[in-house]
């Protein structure tokens, strides 16, 4: 995560903490009325409009923020936040970690996407930085290594929209991943959460390899 999708993070922790603050008794009533933590967390994060990330800083909340120190305190770390700042949450969405999800690439049902990656970057799917071959040529040597569990791809979809690829290549006892994100799609944390996403996607493909990110050679972000 980079330090802005940090900094945003906390910043919509301050805010759903504070909110919580003035809202207290409502959020409250919606806790004692949840049958279980998991219900009173998402309770919370509609009442407050928030992330679950937001509504679960809620739900931790120790008595000792209640006061009112401790709110001028969170009203002061959230002003600091939003002057540091130019872009709300929002416009960085996977930056959550919760919009985008990672499937395994399917060979030609997804070649619009690895298509696109390969007229952008021009360069082997393999990460060997050679020159792309036939696009038909390029799926069956992928769809070949990872029959042989040589190499793991991913789709990242946002919903139902392809928004990227990532790509896990086995190589001299290590994983290289590289990360690419749609030009259509940069700027919004995608990079970041496909990123994320993968060290459990590598880590249940390749147990107890050592992961080593590659640049892509495009900004992923």
């Amino acid at each position: 995560m980079t330090d802005q999708d940090q900094a945003a993070a906390r910043r919509e922790i301050a805010g759903a903490l504070l909110s919580a603050l003035n809202r207290r008794h409502e959020v409250l009533d919606v806790i004692v009325e949840a049958e279980d933590r998991a219900t009173a967390v998402a309770a919370i994060a509609t009442l407050l409009d928030t992330s679950a990330r937001g509504a679960e800083a809620v739900m931790t909340m120790a008595f000792d923020q209640l006061t009112k120190d401790s709110r001028r305190k969170i009203a002061a770390e959230l002003d600091d936040l939003n002057s540091q700042l130019t872009f709300m949450l929002n416009e960085r969405p996977a930056s959550s970690d919760e919009s985008l999800t990672l499937r395994p690439f399917a060979g030609d049902p997804d070649r619009d996407i690895f298509g696109a990656r390969l007229d952008e970057v021009g360069a082997a799917g393999d990460g060997s930085g050679q020159p792309a071959q036939p696009l038909d040529d390029e799926i069956r040597l992928a769809e070949r290594r990872i029959g042989q569990e040589d190499a793991a791809w991913f789709v990242a979809v946002v919903a139902t929209e392809k928004v990227g690829m990532v790509f896990g290549e086995l190589e001299q006892g290590e994983v290289n991943v590289r990360v690419w994100i749609h030009p259509d799609h940069r700027k919004k944390g995608y990079g970041t959460a496909a990123l994320r996403r993968s060290r459990s996607e590598m880590a249940r493909n390749f147990p107890a390899v050592p992961m080593v990110v590659r640049a892509q050679g495009s900004n992923p972000t």
